[in-house]
């Protein structure tokens, strides 16, 4: 702009000055058609510089607009990373909810699991003897809570991991002795033994145990041969329970 106006007051001063025939003399038609072409060149001039500036404020906008995205993107992976963070802490929440229900349930299971049994050998007179070793199948169930015990078989059946307590008594007499064996599947565990009455008419035996036992384990009382027990009035018995689930 400064350049145009110098040529301006330049020119202008000649065609005051300068007359027809010298060497600066420009005519009014020559100085017009200059004068229009440098008011064109300055009037590109101003819109370059404001499209200059237009362009310097479009790039701060981008770059502003670039910062706002690198921020926002920043702050986007921040808040995935504590999402993260906060499902892990959940999963690990709920994994320890998970088991302390399963060892609420097993405590409510074990509180729940009730197993205590008590049976007589009935019938009518002795029982035995017999030439070879027989189950005693004691057949009056008195209690049998939790069903383990089987007064088709004598035998009873663990339905549950623990410790089981049991006892057996027995009343015989006469000229027979008795030998009863209480067996853990095939291991014999304990015993009760009588001679035979010699000077009294009758006599009587018992004996208890804990066992451990596993889910399925058979308990169950042996008579050797040659033995026998009285069955009347409930005098000979086979009981047990379960003192606790392990």
């Amino acid at each position: 702009m400064i350049v145009s106006i110098c040529l301006l007051v330049f020119f202008g001063c000649g065609l005051n000055f300068a007359q027809p025939g010298d060497e600066s003399y420009v005519s009014k038609t020559e100085f017009d058609a200059l004068k229009e072409k440098l008011e064109n060149l300055e009037t590109k001039l101003r819109d370059t510089e404001i499209r200059q500036i237009n362009s310097d404020s479009q790039i701060a906008e981008l770059k502003n607009q670039g910062k706002l995205i690198i921020d926002s993107e920043t702050k986007q992976k921040e808040t995935e990373t504590r999402l993260q963070h906060s499902e892990t802490r959940l999963n690990n929440s709920e994994n320890r909810l998970r088991k302390s229900e399963n060892q609420i349930m097993d405590l409510i299971n074990k509180e729940r699991t009730k197993v205590m049994f008590s049976a007589a050998a009935g019938g009518s007179g002795n029982i035995g003897p017999f030439n070879t070793d027989t189950t005693l199948i004691y057949r009056a169930v008195i209690t049998n809570i939790g069903g383990a015990y089987s007064q088709y078989t004598g035998i009873f059946t663990a339905p549950v991991a623990g410790v089981y307590y049991f006892t057996l008594f027995h009343h015989a007499g006469k000229k027979y002795g008795t030998v009863l064996y209480l067996y853990k599947n095939n291991q014999q565990v304990i015993m009760t033994q009588n001679h035979p009455a010699v000077h009294e008419t009758a006599h009587n035996g018992a004996n208890a145990v804990f066992l451990q036992l596993q889910p399925g384990d058979q308990v169950y009382v042996n008579m050797t041969a040659n033995s026998h027990v009285y069955g009347t009035d409930h005098h000979t018995t086979f009981s047990g329970f379960l003192v606790s689930q392990v």
